[in-house]
């Protein structure tokens, strides 16, 4: 496996930036942002889709100990049906960038579109998440922050097997909206069945 880059430009303070969650059908979309040290080394973190969710666990751990700052930002879905999701994506990075404890440089920001954060140059990079450390940890606190707010929301609206997919459009989940309707979490403004829409 290669190893991901630590930096893009050497001597700026860089922040990381993904999301978790843009391809749901339910719940919020989560961004995180963060900052690691300079000389910050860790051979387990990668894209958090590449890692079993007890490791993202673990790495979780460690980024947040470990990185200089971070930040999580949360855009729920009435926003989303507001705004739309590659909105709702740009906001929620803005929200973890506003969170950050330390100013960064430069946004590394995983994918190829992004809203300009005021004041700060940004990169964007498709498949960062699996070629930059700070995006791939940003990666992993999104996606565990992420998940434990879908466990929660499925004590609450049980039924739609969250606990297993997230709120992402699988057959058990889709089959949940057909006999039990819409949950008040789900994206009305998504493709959840033909009939619910219609």
């Amino acid at each position: 496996m290669a190893r991901l880059k630590s930096r893009y430009k050497k001597g700026l303070v860089e922040v990381g930036c993904d999301e978790a969650g843009r391809g749901c059908l339910a719940g919020p979309v989560v961004a995180a942002a963060v900052i690691l040290p300079f000389r910050f080394r860790n051979p387990g973190i990668n894209d958090s889709k590449k890692l079993s969710s007890l490791r993202r666990e673990e790495l979780e751990i460690i980024i947040r100990k470990k990185s200089l700052a971070f930040g999580i930002g949360v855009v729920s879905h009435q926003e989303i049906d507001e705004i739309n999701i590659l909105n709702a994506s740009f906001l929620a990075m803005h929200r973890a960038i506003d969170a950050l404890a330390v100013k960064p440089e430069l946004i590394l920001v995983d994918g190829n579109r992004f809203n300009p954060y005021a004041g700060v140059d940004h990169v964007c990079i498709i498949k960062g998440d699996s070629k930059y450390l700070s995006i791939a940890a940003a990666s992993i606190l999104a996606k565990t922050h992420r998940d434990k707010l879908m466990l929660e929301y499925n004590k609450k609206y049980p039924g739609y097997g969250w606990e297993t997919s997230m709120g992402y459009p699988t057959k058990a989940h889709r089959a949940a909206i057909k006999k039990q309707g819409v949950s008040p979490i789900h994206r009305i403004t998504f493709r959840l069945l033909p009939e619910v829409i219609e």
